[in-house]
């Protein structure tokens, strides 16, 4: 090819990524007590991790992540949940004189600010780059500057400030968190908009412009998410067939969860599976 045809780009990215993984405890084992060389961002995508580096602890919930310094002890407050699953993945700060590149580049990369702990605001978009990462990781396709750049579009993600729903009264705060747990519990059953209403002594049109108004989407839009989230978890962690996941996730018609599961990933779940289930996992 022409090299007038190609597009020639300098770039340069900050980040040198080592490994990462994805942890599964099966309860009963703890994080090593250690200090490492490298930084390292902890995901925590299912249960509680409790945490401590030096004299700080971190209590983490689903959704929220963890950034452990090199050169500082740290380790895990006692014995790991049997339901805990968390990414990791292991990096260094390249630093190569802020002037000298700025000379060389004209540009310099804008600042980014993370803090220690944050809840994330958009954790399927992390947690699809971790799947990224992995699955080239494990093929042996990943190439350095590839999970550089992966990586400090993790970070960019860890980042981000978490903006909460638009604040509502005391009330209908309460009345859409019920709803959100009944969601949350019962996304495996027969569930509508009626239902949940019906559950909860509501009336559904009230309770759906409440819920609407907290949590900025309707109830059937949370019903489907709360499902395909769980789906892709089963896609890539377990050997079921996808007729067998759309019925554990609420799905009487696997053709309607195919559709579903296409509208919010826009891949199918059979492709999703293939994609994205090869990652390195580490289980104690």
């Amino acid at each position: 090819m022409d090299d007038q045809e190609l597009l020639s780009l300098r770039t340069y990215c900050p980040i040198k990524a080592q490994n990462a993984g994805l942890f599964i405890s099966r309860g009963g084992a703890t994080h090593p007590t250690r200090v490492i060389t490298s930084h390292e961002l902890i995901f925590v995508q299912q249960g509680d991790l409790d945490m401590w580096e030096e004299d700080r602890t971190f209590h983490l919930e689903a959704g929220y992540i963890l950034h452990l310094w090199p050169g500082r002890l740290h380790g895990s407050c006692g014995v790991l949940p049997p339901d805990l699953r968390f990414f990791w993945i292991h990096f260094e700060l390249e630093d190569r004189g802020g002037s000298d590149h700025s000379k060389s580049t004209g540009r310099l990369i804008p600042s980014l600010r993370l803090p220690q702990v944050n809840r994330i605001a958009q954790p399927g978009k992390l947690e699809q780059l971790f799947r990224m990462f992995l699955e080239d990781q494990e093929l042996g396709v990943l190439h350095a500057n590839t999970a550089n750049w992966l990586t400090l579009l993790m970070l960019l993600e860890a980042a981000q400030p978490y903006e909460k729903a638009p604040t509502q009264d005391g009330e209908s705060n309460a009345v859409a968190s019920w709803a959100h747990t009944y969601i949350r519990i019962n996304y495996d059953r027969p569930l509508t908009t009626g239902k949940v209403a019906e559950a909860l002594g509501y009336n559904p049109d009230y309770l759906g412009r409440i819920y609407r108004g907290v949590y900025g989407c309707t109830i059937t839009e949370a019903i489907h998410r709360r499902r395909v989230k769980t789906a892709c978890r089963y896609l890539l962690d377990t050997s079921l067939t996808i007729d067998q996941i759309a019925g554990k996730c609420g799905f009487a018609d696997p053709d309607y969860f195919r559709r579903v599961f296409r509208r919010y990933m826009q891949i199918s779940p059979g492709s999703y599976r293939n994609e994205y289930s090869r990652v390195h996992v580490n289980t104690h």
